[in-house]
C-alpha cells in the first residue's frame, strides 16, 4: 500500500504512527480481551484513556486549571448552536466578527437563540483580509464576542486576535488549534472540531473558563448543558469513545514530536514554501488573500486558466497528491497543511506545481 500526501481540509491527514497504533489495538485493547470500540466507557480502561487524553491536551496547550476541558460528540457547528444557550440570557446580544464562510455559519447557528450581531465583517472584500480592530462595533451588553481564528475555505487567519473588551472572547480554532503556542487565558472559551489537527471526525474539544459555566444561560435540555457535561466528565451520555481514543493518541504524538513550539516551526516552513511557489510563479498561480492575513493551515490558490483545473487535479492524483480541489464556494485549489502533513509533502506539491507549469505554461 502506498499512502498519498493528503491535503484534505477535513477529515484530514492523520499521523501514520497514530494510525498504526490505533490499528494495532483495534482487535484487543490492553488486557481487556476486546476492542476499545467494545468496552464500556464507564469502565476503568476507558476512564484511564479519557483522563490521559485530557491531561496530555492540557500539557500540549498549557491549559490552566480554571478552565474546563470538554470532549463532545459532533462538530464545531454543534458548539456554535449551543454557545448562546449556555452563555447568553434570552434575548441578550452576542457579537460576531465575520471573516469568512465559517464565521457566517457561526452567526447563523446562534441567530435563533440570541440577538446575534455582526460586529465587523470583511465580506465586502470577498473575505480576502481580516476586519481591522478599529472597525469592530461591539455591543456594550454583549454576552460574548465570537471570532473564527482560521477560515478553512477562504484561507485567512488571525495570528494575534485583538482584545474584545469587557465581554469574553470565544474563538473557533478548529483548523489551527495546536499549530503554534496559544495563550488560552485571553479567551473565555475555545472550541475545535478534531478532524483537522487533533484527530478524527466526530468529536469536538471545548476549553471553557469555569466562571462562564456558572452562567444561567437559557432553558435547555441537560444533554445540551455544558455545566452538566463538565460535571459528568463529558460522559453525560455515551461518548464517541473510539474518536476520543484516537484524539488522545494524536495529542501524545504531538507531545512526543516536540509540542506546539516545534509544530509552529514546521508549519511556518511549510506555509512559506508553498506561498513562495505561488508568488514566484509569475502569475501562473495566485493567492488572493492579503499577505498579512494568509493562513498557515489552508492555502487556496488559482491557476491562471481555470480550464486547466481538471488536468491539474488528475495529474496531481497520479503524482500521489490528493484532495487539492478547492471548496465550491471559491473553486480553484486548496492545500491544507495541518500538523500531520510533513514538509516532504509540501515539497512534493511545489515540485509538481513547477513541473505542471513547465508542461502546460
Amino acid at each position: 500500500m502506498s499512502r498519498a500526501y493528503n491535503f484534505s481540509p477535513g477529515p484530514a491527514m492523520l499521523p501514520e504512527p497514530v494510525l498504526r497504533q490505533a490499528q494495532a489495538t483495534m482487535l484487543e485493547f490492553g488486557d481487556a480481551g476486546a476492542s476499545i470500540l467494545e468496552i464500556s466507557h464507564r469502565g476503568p480502561g476507558f476512564i484511564a484513556v479519557a483522563a490521559q487524553a485530557e491531561a496530555d491536551l492540557r500539557t500540549l496547550l498549557s491549559i490552566p486549571d480554571d478552565y474546563a476541558v470538554l470532549f463532545t460528540a459532533g462538530g464545531a457547528t454543534t458548539v456554535q448552536a449551543l454557545l448562546p444557550l449556555n452563555f447568553a440570557r434570552p434575548g441578550q446580544a452576542a457579537d460576531y466578527v465575520v471573516s469568512g464562510h465559517w464565521g457566517k455559519t457561526a452567526l447563523k447557528q446562534a441567530a435563533p437563540c440570541a440577538d446575534a450581531r455582526i460586529a465587523a465583517s470583511s465580506e465586502a472584500g470577498g473575505f480576502r483580509d481580516l476586519p481591522s480592530r478599529a472597525a469592530w462595533r461591539l455591543s456594550p451588553d454583549a454576552a460574548y464576542v465570537h471570532v473564527t481564528a482560521n477560515e478553512t475555505i477562504h484561507g485567512v487567519e488571525w495570528r494575534d486576535i485583538p482584545d474584545a473588551g469587557s465581554a469574553p472572547l470565544i474563538a473557533d480554532f478548529s483548523s489551527s488549534i495546536a499549530s503554534e503556542p496559544l495563550d488560552v487565558t485571553k479567551f473565555g472559551a475555545i472550541y475545535a472540531g478534531a478532524q483537522k489537527n487533533l484527530g478524527p471526525v466526530g468529536i469536538t474539544v471545548l476549553i471553557v473558563r469555569r466562571d462562564l459555566l456558572a452562567r444561567e444561560g437559557q432553558p435547555r435540555a441537560p444533554i445540551f448543558d455544558y455545566r452538566a457535561q463538565a460535571n459528568a466528565d463529558s460522559m453525560l451520555n455515551t461518548p464517541p469513545s473510539w474518536n476520543w481514543y484516537v484524539l488522545g493518541l494524536t495529542v501524545k504524538w504531538m507531545l512526543d514530536e516536540g509540542g506546539v513550539t516545534e509544530f509552529a516551526r514546521r508549519n511556518a516552513r511549510k506555509a512559506a514554501l508553498l506561498y513562495a511557489a505561488i508568488d514566484g510563479s509569475g502569475g501562473y498561480y495566485r493567492n488572493e488573500v492579503a499577505p498579512a492575513a494568509r493562513s498557515r493551515m489552508n492555502v487556496p490558490f488559482f491557476l491562471h486558466d481555470p480550464a486547466l483545473d481538471a488536468a491539474f487535479l488528475s495529474q496531481a492524483k497520479l503524482a500521489g497528491l490528493v484532495a487539492l480541489k478547492g471548496h465550491r464556494v471559491l473553486g480553484g485549489m486548496r492545500a491544507s497543511l495541518y500538523n500531520a502533513m510533513p514538509e516532504a509533502g509540501v515539497q512534493a506539491l511545489v515540485d509538481f506545481m513547477q513541473e505542471f507549469q513547465t508542461r502546460h505554461g
